[in-house]
């Protein structure tokens, strides 16, 4: 068991890609603290780990506000006496559209939602991991040269995302806390039944891989797992592609 007695706090975890990571982390041993914004689908995933033996708690929490996240940070330290593992899949609320033809308000929206959630749930977490002198950091997203039109500030917020990430990295390795994101190139199984266009998104996605299949949730949750245990001690300052090739580093 990968994670076996680690503490793990996954935001947005009633979501696709956060509730694959905190199955993986669980699964692998784990007690894992659930967050999101609204407590039904939260119960959900928390009742589909604990009917699988894992051991989860969840926790209503809106990532963008500072005094929400402080106060549950710290709870969470103070029920489990630690956190080893903080892991932010929360939704940007972004708008794709032509930049030339997207607001300022919903340009900005994804950047800035970005920003702030993964700012303030790193900042919570590395209070108590630099104590310990270890923790691990994980977000979910992406940068890299490649984009298409249309993204709005989506594809912005993801490369941001990649220098907040680099600047966390310098600023916590020497305390012995590592900062990963993991990056897909999209995730076919994320998009729900009846999603506008679902079908040609799909293809698109899996077209434009190297290896003719997109990454699975469960291909998420697995490479969260290892990533987060000790096994990757040497990950740090870095990304790791999940694309299947989509991406080409």
């Amino acid at each position: 068991m990968l994670l076996k007695d680690k503490v793990a706090v996954v935001y947005g975890a009633s979501g696709p890609i956060g509730g694959a990571a905190a199955r993986a982390f669980a699964r692998e041993g784990a007690r894992v603290f659930l967050t999101g914004r609204d407590a039904a689908p939260l119960e959900r995933a928390a009742g589909e780990i604990r009917r699988s033996g894992g051991t989860a708690e969840t926790s209503v929490v809106d990532a963008r506000e500072e005094a929400a996240v402080d106060s549950f940070v710290d709870g969470v330290v103070a029920r489990a006496g630690r956190i080893d593992v903080s892991f932010n899949a929360i939704g940007y609320g972004d708008v794709q559209k032509p930049l030339m033809e997207i607001s300022e308000a919903d340009f900005l929206q994804p950047v800035v939602t970005a920003m702030r959630s993964q700012f303030l749930t790193t900042r919570a977490a590395a209070r108590h991991m630099i104590r310990r002198g270890s923790g691990v950091i994980l977000a979910f997203g992406g940068g890299g040269p490649q984009t298409l039109p249309g993204l709005g500030g989506f594809k912005i917020a993801l490369d941001a995302l990649e220098g907040l990430r680099r600047q966390w990295a310098v600023e916590l390795g020497p305390h012995g806390i590592r900062v990963v994101t993991l990056k897909s190139g999209g995730v076919p199984e994320a998009l729900p039944e009846g999603f506008p266009c679902r079908e040609a998104i799909v293809d698109s996605l899996v077209g434009a891989t190297q290896l003719g299949r997109g990454a699975t949730l469960a291909d998420v949750g697995d490479v969260a797992a290892f990533v987060a245990s000790d096994r990757a001690r040497t990950l740090t300052a870095t990304d790791v592609n999940i694309s299947c090739g989509a991406i080409v580093d």
